[in-house]
């Protein structure tokens, strides 16, 4: 067997002990005070110690501290006894010199500096007292055998109360049982008493906790007589008519005395019943006893039956007839237990003969129910043999009628109490929280609380009341909340709320802080969190600023945020990812952001392999005195530690005995003994999780097997095992079973060959000793009862004639057993039964020799039908704009009909809140909730959509009837990311961006941001430029951009929630466009615009007389620039009406002739636009700053080197006294003429220094074929950027083409190049020197 087991490492954040804390302002900002540390209200000391009354705050600056007693200032300095420690409010009393009950009273701490005053709870201190018992003279008590018998301790009043219980003069507790029991006030209660209860050491301790103190009660004496013994013994003593007159004995009521009305107080009611007859049969009687969390506003008690009560109207008590008590009591809601007891006598003072004392007076058997509904299961425990009825967590559904009820073969009687449920004050959802506020800002204080009665709420600020309190007009009180709206600097206090009612109260200290700061992330920097594979990873990032900081988080680099799957994102900062894998060990970083400033904090996660078990220890069985060996081999991540341990048994394995032989993947021992065999565990810890598994050690030396002739022939079982030393065994067989026996041997290889069969041996038949098992009661219709067993084997059948005794009753006071016999079956059915009705049910084995023991009752119920009533109270809270609470009342059980399975929430969405048409297309969603809830969660809504939503209760038959359908609408949450964004019209220095909206609005969308930044060739991101645009538009223009640059662009939508996810998308602007412009035709005109890319937009004007049917023709034109009409085949596009069209398909660097074709009816000739001459300038790749790459910095490297050569030769030449010949070396290599250009040369002329400027190669001349040049002879031209032109603003070129071809070989006859020459490098180098 193996069991797995995974802890995730102490480093991960626990996400709900963030969500639970107070905001936290760190101790270095300004801020009011806090109380930390405060003893609790009820104060109990130890009289022998010195008083510590303790009161820690914090604060900046700190704050000072000071004391009130009894409502009044206290003077510290003017007690010498009483010191406050530094730097704390913390109070110490030396009560060497003075006496401790001087200094009970009810104390309160303030503490304060300049930003505001926090108080302390009213601490009330009382010293514990453990009082003597005081002196009394205890008769013995002689009782007759068989009556009930109360043993009184009544401990002395301390405080705390004590711990009672009973032990006899050797300090030896006495033995309790279902018969003798001890109440919780610490009487002793006898159902009846026996003749071994005789004994003169009953007696009582009470331990003081506080003290450590234990008094003793005068000893007990009790005398158990028979009739006889008090006929003959007692005469003396007593008158016969006292003992044994026909009056009938009064009930008594005893009832402590009153006690103060705290949480956890013990009453306790002992309840004695007349005795019947003496005609008639023993009949249980009844003690009863209550206790802790309950509440009698005064005494009560029953003697010679009169009634007595006293001031007090919480507690009533009447007898009845039918021997009944109904007592009505007060409990405080959550209270730790409530305990109901109830104790019971059988007597009879019969003068007839005694019976035995086993079948004249049973002792009754407890029973606890509850009248108006059920007992709640999971806090109910019965203690004290089913005396105590313990509920913990008390709450007002516990209020009702609870039943005691003691039954014996007899008889029955029950008694009923009426409980009534109280509470005091208890926080909603959470003690007022701290408020950090920015100038400006708004927020609410909320201080929600219940109990019953409806507690009264008060504020105070400062400590004073908030109504004599300066007047704040940014603040305003409403009932349990305080609003503040555009707090401003200086409005920083110290708020306290008062909770009370009859049964307590709540103090609770908020301050607000009005601060302006800038984020700071608290989390420790380079914090790593390790986490297994396929756990939960949880990263922190707490933070704090004020405002509250945005947090965002990265993955490794700050290229993108982190959204959407697998990341969970919390709103105390913390990132979640559910399932960790090894892809998600990664650097993160978290960013906090405010209008004050940006704090970040880089985090690792690692995730690490899982330990796995490979080699799984193995079963094993052995002889004595051998050895064997359990392998465990596990493999864990090699960056985890392991360690590994055995256990046996669940016990660590001993350190001494050297016969355990442990190393790293296996268990040895050595000479192994029949008290080593066992489970034997092996676990394997890292630091962030462990593996376990387990394996059985069998010792054995022989195994007797049998087979049963009679019942199951032909199949041998196991019987018992028997060491090796032994060579014979006792057995222990059953009745009713005819058997044969062989024996296996076995050594350190296997088992032997079974031995011989021994003859046959029978056993006798008995009545059964077990009975049935796996009784239950249920129904298949609203009107029968079920009930079904399994069956006993014939191996236990014990003798011939096995069949079942089925009895049933209705489990309700009186009611009758019904018996039926059923043979050879495993169910039998009640026909019919009231719908779900609870049955107490028996099945008893009988056979032919008699019947088996008493069987146990077992509840069951009749059969179910549907709920006849809907949960009523239904209600929403609407948490945020995903997210709604559905709350309503619990359905009473008897409507239920069933079975109760739960609750179902249908809720479906009828349409967008701002669109008021329904939409059938949403189908009803349900949301199941198991068990009792009163409330349930619907997650996963949709932001801004009214929804419709009813309730259901549910059993094991279907469901009830719906509840009223009731609306919610869901607030404004983010809208998704835009529908599409697309570039369009992209430009030397613009885009064009279109969108379509969110397909998901989540609300009304107030805007949308767009934001960009460039993109250089290290795909590294430059600085973030943001734009706000409408809600209303879906394109933007974006002008200004650099050329041939590519962007990234992010586009989100906004609604008054936030924004939403954005969609991105990267473009590129265009390098320069060369453009020419045709000359006017009178009919139709034609321009070219051309693009960086192989292709060509023709604009055309139409004339009004023509239809729309036009033609673009092109062709390509020759070197020369012209072509005559019928040289060149005309390429044509259909213009079919619209005024531009693009030619596509082009050749990059070569020429086209266009001209348009207008072409009106059949009857009209064709006009003809004027031809335009364009070429297509090449595609320009991608511009690479030349600066970054490797072979020019290399090269200028080496041109450097070389010219610290020459320096340094050229110097020692000259300390030598040559001569360089410079000027000779100049004249030789003078730069020659730059030489005429052919059109195929793709070089492009270097730069020349001579005042010949000649144009570079692949730029345009104007159509006369001259170039100009600027006044400046920085040109660009000299440095080969292009021909003779002019720039725009933007740097866009403006060059002006002529449509007529002639023009053309003027210019280029002029264009020339000259290649590089390492001459000219010299000469420049030799001038340089």
């Amino acid at each position: 067997m193996m069991e797995w087991r995974r802890t995730d490492v102490a480093l991960l954040v626990l996400l709900l002990g963030h969500l639970a804390t107070a905001l936290e302002v760190p101790l270095d900002l300004p801020q009011p005070p806090t109380i930390t540390h405060q003893s609790p209200k009820d104060y109990i000391i130890d009289p022998r110690e010195n008083i510590i009354i303790h009161c820690e705050a914090k604060g900046k600056p700190h704050p000072s501290f000071s004391w009130t007693r009894n409502g009044t200032h206290f003077d510290i300095d003017e007690d010498p006894n009483v010191t406050m420690r530094p730097h704390t409010g913390t109070l110490e009393v030396d009560i060497s010199r003075a006496k401790a009950e001087h200094y009970e009273c009810v104390y309160q701490c303030t503490a304060r500096n300049k930003h505001g005053t926090a108080v302390s709870n009213n601490i009330v201190v009382q010293q514990s007292r453990s009082p003597l018992w005081s002196k009394e003279k205890i008769k013995p008590i002689v009782v007759q055998e068989g009556v009930s018998l109360v043993l009184p301790c009544r401990p002395p009043a301390g405080l705390p109360p004590p711990i009672i219980f009973w032990m006899d003069n050797y300090f030896q507790r006495l033995p309790q049982s279902s018969r003798v029991s001890q109440s919780l006030n610490g009487d002793l209660y006898f159902s009846n008493v026996l003749r071994e209860d005789s004994r003169n050491d009953y007696i009582c301790y009470a331990r003081f906790p506080y003290t450590q103190t234990i008094q003793q009660k005068q000893p007990i004496t009790v005398k158990v007589l028979n009739m006889d013994a008090i006929n003959d013994t007692m005469a003396a003593f007593y008158n016969d008519t006292d003992l044994f007159s026909g009056e009938l004995w009064r009930p008594l009521v005893f009832t402590p005395p009153h006690h103060p009305p705290y949480p956890n107080l013990e009453l306790q009611n002992l309840l004695a019943f007349y005795p019947l007859t003496p005609t008639q049969p023993d009949n249980p009687r009844l003690f009863h006893n209550l206790s802790d969390s309950l509440f009698f506003p005064s005494n009560l008690w029953f003697q010679d039956g009169a009634e007595r009560t006293g001031a007090g109207d919480g507690v009533h008590c009447r007898r009845t007839v039918s021997e009944r008590i109904r007592l009505s009591f007060t409990v405080l809601k959550a209270s730790s237990v409530h305990l109901l007891k109830c104790h019971h006598h059988s007597l009879s003072p019969s003068p007839s003969p005694p019976l035995s004392r086993f079948d004249s007076r049973p002792t009754p058997e407890v029973s606890w129910t509850k009248v108006s509904g059920d007992l709640p299961a999971k806090r109910t425990s019965f203690l004290h043999y089913q005396r105590t009825l313990r509920i913990v967590n008390v709450s007002e559904s516990d209020a009702g009628d609870y039943r005691c009820t003691a039954r014996n073969q007899l008889g029955s009687v029950h008694h009923t109490i009426h409980v009534m449920v109280k509470a005091a004050p208890y926080w909603i959802s959470g003690a007022p929280r701290n408020l950090v506020l920015a100038p400006g800002e708004n927020g609410v204080l909320t201080c929600r609380a219940n109990g019953i009665p409806k507690p009264s709420i008060t504020w105070t600020m400062n400590g004073e009341s908030i109504e004599n309190s300066p007047k704040d007009v940014s603040r305003k009180v409403e009932d349990d909340t305080i609003i503040f709206t555009d707090v401003q600097t200086g409005s920083s206090a110290v708020y306290q709320c008062n909770v009370s009612n009859d049964y307590g109260y709540l103090l609770s200290n908020a301050f607000v802080n009005v601060l302006s700061e800038p984020p700071r992330v608290l989390t420790p920097p380079n914090k790593v969190y390790q986490v297994i594979k396929n756990h939960r990873a949880l990263i922190d990032c707490a933070s704090f600023g004020s405002p509250i900081p945005k947090i965002e988080w990265y993955k490794d680099s700050r290229s993108s945020i982190l959204e959407g799957e697998p990341y969970i994102f919390h709103d105390n900062g913390t990132l979640e990812i559910p399932i960790a894998q090894a892809q998600n060990s990664a650097k993160y970083t978290c960013v906090a952001r405010n209008k004050f400033g940006i704090g970040e904090n880089h985090i690792y996660l690692e995730v690490k392999e899982p330990t796995r078990i490979l080699t799984l220890p193995e079963y094993k069985v052995v002889q004595s005195g051998t050895s064997v060996v359990f392998e465990c081999k596990v493999k864990h991540d090699p960056s985890l530690i392991p360690t590994m341990i055995w256990y046996k048994d669940d016990g660590e394995l001993p350190d001494d005995d050297p016969r355990f032989i442990i190393k790293s993947d296996s268990l040895t021992i050595t000479d192994v003994t029949e008290n080593d065999a066992g489970d034997y565990r092996c676990l394997r810890n890292t630091t962030l999780d462990h593996v376990s598994a387990t394996a059985t050690l069998t010792v054995v030396g022989f195994l007797i097997q049998y087979e049963d002739l009679l019942h199951h022939r032909g199949h041998w079982h196991n019987l018992t095992e028997v060491p090796g030393s032994k060579t014979t065994a006792h057995l222990k067989l059953s009745p009713y079973v005819h058997y044969t026996f062989r024996v296996l041997a076995l050594n350190v290889l296997n088992w032997s060959r079974p031995s011989a069969p021994s003859k046959v041996f029978r056993t006798e038949a008995a009545a059964p000793d077990d009975n049935p098992t796996g009784v239950r009661g249920f129904g298949t219709e609203h009107n029968n009862l079920v009930i079904s067993w399994k069956p006993l084997t014939g191996h236990q059948s014990n003798g011939p004639g096995l069949r079942y005794k089925v009895m049933w009753r209705q489990n309700v006071e009186g009611a009758e057993w019904m018996t039926e016999t059923v043979a050879n079956g495993t169910k039998f059915v009640v026909s019919g039964t009231p719908t779900f009705f609870p049955y107490e049910l028996k099945v008893q084995a009988v056979n032919d020799h008699g019947e088996g023991p008493e069987p146990a009752g077992v509840l069951g119920y009749s059969g179910e039908d549907l709920p006849v009533a809907a949960p009523e109270n239904v209600h929403s809270i609407v948490r945020n704009s995903t997210l709604v609470e559905v709350h309503w009342d619990p359905v009473p059980s008897k409507l239920i009909r069933g079975h109760l399975k739960g609750f179902k929430v249908y809720y479906w969405r009828e349409h967008e809140h701002d669109h008021h048409k329904n939409n059938n297309n949403h189908p009803k969603q349900i949301l199941t909730f198991s068990g009792n809830h009163s409330h349930g969660m619907l997650p996963g809504l949709h932001p801004y959509s009214r929804y419709s939503f009813n309730v259901r209760v549910y059993n094991g038959k279907g469901e009830g009837p719906h509840s009223p359908t009731l609306k919610f609408v869901t607030p404004e949450g983010v809208p998704g990311p835009p529908t599409s964004l697309t570039v369009t019209d992209t430009d030397i220095d613009s885009l064009t961006l279109e969108w379509s909206p969110p397909h998901v609005h989540n609300g009304r969308i107030t805007s949308y941001t767009l934001k960009y930044q460039p993109v250089n060739n290290s795909n590294e991101l430059g600085p973030v430029e943001e734009l706000a645009l409408p809600a209303n538009e879906t394109s933007v223009t974006l002008s200004n951009l650099k050329y041939n640059t590519r962007y990234k662009f992010y586009l989100n939508a906004k609604t008054f929630t936030g924004a939403g996810p954005a969609i991105s998308q990267e473009a590129a602007t265009i390098v320069d466009e060369v453009s020419v412009v045709s000359l006017p035709a009178s009919l139709v005109s034609v321009s070219c615009v051309v693009r960086p890319l192989p292709l060509l937009r023709v604009v055309h004007r139409k004339h009004p007389n023509f239809s729309s049917h036009c033609m673009a023709f092109f062709s390509p034109s020759t070197p020369q620039g012209y072509c005559c009409e019928g040289e060149e085949e005309w390429q044509k596009e259909l213009v079919n009406g619209s005024q531009n069209i693009m030619l596509k398909g082009l050749k990059g660097g070569s020429s086209y002739r266009v001209r348009l074709v207008a072409k009106g009816h059949h009857d009209q000739p064709l006009h003809l636009s004027e031809e335009v001459l364009v070429t297509v300038p090449a595609v320009v790749s991608r511009q690479v700053d030349i600066a970054t790459q490797g072979w020019f910095i290399g090269l200028m490297c080496a041109i450097a080197l070389l010219i610290l050569i020459l320096l340094i030769i050229c110097f020692i030449q000259r300390n030598k006294g040559g001569k360089y010949p410079v000027k000779e070396k100049e004249d030789a290599h003078t730069d020659p003429e730059f030489q005429p250009m052919k059109d195929d040369d793709c070089t492009f002329g270097e730069y020349s220094d001579n005042e010949d400027h000649k144009p570079l190669k692949g730029s345009r001349t104007p159509s006369n074929g001259t170039v100009k040049r600027d006044d400046s002879d920085d040109s660009l031209v000299d440095y080969g950027e292009g021909g003779d032109g002019q720039f725009n603003e933007d740097g866009s070129f403006i060059g002006q083409y002529s449509g007529k071809s002639a023009s053309r070989d003027t210019a280029e006859g002029h264009e020339s190049s000259e290649a590089p020459s390492p001459i000219n490098a010299m000469n420049s180098l030799n001038s340089f020197v």
